[in-house]
């Protein structure tokens, strides 16, 4: 920690209400001024974590995004407004944060964390809280948290339901300990795919606020080797212990990972997209108007297909398609075009396809969007 001048008379009026607290005081507060705090992630997670520390006066905050703002964020992205629509996150948020708390400091890293940068952008914080959503990057933040030894401070929402724990802490468990492996690619939808209820990444990321301001301080039982499990639909939060493993890759006994590795690699996503055939919107509807049409394949949610719909014979979202392939056995001979929003998933959806054996399987190149700008600007965006 980075040492800061006592506390100013702005600051003392500032923290006034938290000062107050035995537990905190005016030390407890200097600490916290002279604290750091990276957040991987300026959105759902990312947006509450980041107006709470900075209002409660961690003196440097370090925010890590390269995505823009978009409309689909702002239900749960509670530190974007409509006016920051193709903004960049981490610029949107800092300007934010820095009208909530003059006292702070903002550092914005307008990248995306990757095994290149993520050793020399996490060593210059206290703790790091990670605010993503895929397995890669949870697992790239585990593995230099470990190498670092930086607390983790972990957040995951899903639907109706969220986790919350402090990983890599002193005689505390890794990710690695608890999940040694991804789940296989595509068998756990992203919160695009499955839905999330906005309110729920407030309710995480303040908790995980909550524990990276305790272990700052050294009060209260972090999170550390439990992890909190919250269910907002039933109202419930259940408490699961874990504990490290003498056998963990990372920080087990004998470690194998000693630095960092191709995290999209290990979580089976290498050249998911890259080797797969596409057919572009105008061929397709071509293809539908003359004799023997291939087969439509939407590989999106049921939610979205009421939303928007090209007429697709076949409804399958992604995640159940290795389980549902037997529905597609009469067609193994047949074109099958398969699309979704924007072409993301369907190339996945070919690739298990092409691997199933349905070699004439081929992907809408851009997905509806695609259809929507080259054949009929009638269908919905969403």
């Amino acid at each position: 920690m980075q040492s800061t001048p006592p506390l100013t008379a702005d600051e003392l009026r500032h923290y006034h209400r938290q000062l107050a607290l035995p537990e905190i005081g005016l030390r407890g507060q200097e600490i916290l001024g002279n604290a750091s705090v990276l957040i991987v992630g300026a959105g759902g997670l990312g947006s509450p974590l980041a107006l709470y520390l900075a209002a409660a006066g961690i003196g440097r905050l370090g925010l890590v995004d390269a995505d823009v703002v978009e409309v689909t964020n702002l239900h749960r992205q509670v530190l974007h407004t409509m006016h920051d629509l193709g903004r960049h996150k981490v610029e949107a948020a800092r300007e934010k944060l820095r009208a909530r708390n003059p006292h702070i400091t903002i550092e914005s890293h307008r990248v995306h964390l990757t095994s290149e940068n993520a050793l020399d952008l996490i060593r210059g914080y206290d703790i790091v809280a990670d605010g993503t959503d895929n397995f890669p990057a949870r697992y790239l933040i585990s593995d230099a948290c470990v190498l670092t030894q930086t607390p983790n401070v972990y957040g995951s929402v899903y639907q109706f339901e969220g986790q919350v724990s402090v990983f890599s802490a002193p005689q505390g468990p890794c990710y690695r300990c608890l999940y040694p492996m991804p789940p296989p690619p595509n068998l756990v939808p992203s919160c695009a795919e499955g839905g999330v209820l906005g309110l729920l990444p407030g309710i995480v990321g303040c908790l995980q606020g909550a524990e990276a301001t305790k272990l700052l301080l050294g009060i209260g039982e972090p999170l550390v080797g439990r992890m909190l499990l919250v269910d907002v639909l039933n109202a419930t939060f259940k408490t699961l212990t874990v504990r490290p493993s003498p056998s963990c890759a990372a920080c087990g006994d004998s470690p194998s990972i000693t630095r960092l590795i191709d995290y999209g690699a290990f979580c089976g996503l290498e050249n998911k997209a890259a080797d797969v055939p596409e057919i572009d919107a105008r061929s397709v509807h071509a293809l539908r108007q003359g004799a023997g049409p291939p087969l439509m394949l939407d590989v999106r949610q049921q939610f979205e297909s009421e939303i928007a719909t090209l007429g697709a014979d076949l409804l399958i979202p992604l995640p159940e398609l290795r389980l549902r392939l037997s529905e597609l056995s009469p067609y193994r001979d047949r074109l099958i075009v398969v699309h979704c929003r924007s072409g993301v998933r369907s190339r996945q959806a070919v690739r298990i396809l092409l691997d199933a054996g349905f070699a004439q399987a081929t992907s809408l190149a851009g997905g509806i969007l695609a259809w929507r700008a080259a054949v009929d600007g009638a269908i919905r965006a969403y």
